[in-house]
């Protein structure tokens, strides 16, 4: 028991490395002596916050097979240290091509993780404790921005850009030594569940399901949102805001970090209800349902005038956001239990860094037309609104289409 929560743990912290490694660009680039030496306009920056999601997004599936044929160990560990390396060398970027060509393999060194994590998962904690343990897991994605807002401020105030980027990417690969030596070799389990899942289902026959699409649309959504939170949350506080690098770093980490503590909270109040004989699948859904509500207030914030106001909103909303965060990943195998989880988690985290290719691209581009936040801003709420509509109407109890799938 405590050597399964304490790989819990583990994967958590390494979601937290990788949201580290990819938030210290969104950091960067509120910096006005980075932007002034890559000479970057509004949508220079949304391409180079989205490119990250171009190869992670097309390597997820693929991460997934290979998950589910090679087991979870040695993937992840291989992917952590090529990340870290590749993190630490976008500090002798001198071009933006250079830049650019690093997120890409940043991308596809990191694409392991999310298949692997939510796989190991499915195979280790049973229903009654996955919000719990999904909480941990997917919070590091909030606790990562959290704490890579105010450290990546002070190193790139203290001692530039570029020793940030190093510092932060080469010493993630601390983390690799407890996973190799608490993690256990599950190639021969692999072996076993790839025996077994042989008359998996198709992705055709996944799709034909309303739990996948449920899965999919409200993925998107829920992302949509964080990934401009991630990318477009801190030049919003310095440019709209007029808030100082400073400032912004703290309300950034409060508004993640947030996030980061109402996910594990949430995931276990789920939990604690479906031992209780609640529905998983309806307990679930609504505490989804919730956040994603919760976060449509961030237009509130957009359309003020107030900078208080904004910023109340943009940290409410992000924290609210949490009600979803655990139980948006835990429905998944609730609607669809034991199969596939390698290519499932795939399936789900392709749709969620779809969101984020597109969601900085259409942030930087609406910004330079429109000269301000407000569009963007509003552009969210509408998306939030449909990742609501997909849970509300698709992710329900859906026995007989199940049976089909196994089929």
């Amino acid at each position: 028991m405590l050597r399964k929560w304490t790989l819990v743990t583990l994967l958590g912290l390494g979601v937290i490395i990788a949201y580290i490694d990819r938030t210290n660009l969104a950091i960067a680039l509120a910096s006005a002596d980075f932007k002034q030496f890559f000479a970057l306009s509004d949508t220079g920056r949304g391409v180079l916050n989205s490119v990250f999601f171009w190869s992670y997004t097309v390597m997820q599936i693929p991460a997934g097979l290979l998950v589910d044929r090679f087991g979870v160990k040695r993937p992840l560990a291989i992917s952590f240290v090529l990340w870290c390396l590749v993190a630490a060398a976008t500090a002798a970027a001198g071009a933006f091509w250079e830049l650019v060509a690093l997120r890409l393999m940043l991308g596809v060194a990191e694409a392991a993780l999310f298949p692997a994590g939510l796989a190991w998962l499915a195979k280790n904690v049973d229903e009654r404790q996955r919000g719990f343990a999904a909480g941990i897991f997917v919070s590091g994605s909030k606790w990562g921005p959290a704490i890579a807002s105010p450290l990546a401020t002070w190193l790139i105030l203290g001692y530039g850009w570029r020793t940030m980027f190093f510092l932060l990417g080469i010493c993630g690969l601390v983390w690799v030594i407890p996973w190799l030596v608490l993690a256990e070799d599950d190639r021969a389990d692999a072996r076993s569940h790839q025996a077994a899942q042989r008359n998996a289902p198709s992705l055709g026959a996944l799709f034909a399901t309303r739990a996948m699409w449920a899965t999919v649309i409200g993925t998107f959504c829920y992302n949509y949102f964080l990934f401009f939170s991630l990318t477009w949350l801190p030049a919003y506080f310095v440019e709209s805001r007029n808030l100082t690098l400073s400032s912004m770093s703290v309300y950034t980490m409060f508004s993640f970090a947030g996030t980061g503590t109402v996910a594990i909270l949430a995931g276990a109040a789920a939990d604690w209800m479906i031992r209780r004989g609640a529905s998983a699948v309806n307990t679930r859904r609504w505490f989804t349902i919730a956040g994603l509500l919760a976060a449509s207030t961030e237009v509130f914030g957009a359309m003020s005038e107030s900078t208080s106001v904004a910023i109340f909103f943009a940290i409410f909303s992000m924290t609210g956001l949490g009600l979803a965060t655990a139980n948006y990943w835990a429905i998944t195998q609730t609607l669809l239990p034991g199969i596939a989880p390698g290519r499932v988690a795939g399936i789900q985290n392709t749709a969620l860094n779809l969101a984020g290719i597109v969601a900085p691209i259409i942030t930087g581009w609406l910004k330079q037309v429109t000269g301000s936040y407000t569009a963007p801003m509003q552009t969210i709420w509408v998306v939030l609104i449909i990742g609501v509509a997909a849970y509300l109407f698709l992710a329900r109890e859906n026995k007989p289409q199940l049976r089909a799938v196994r089929a």
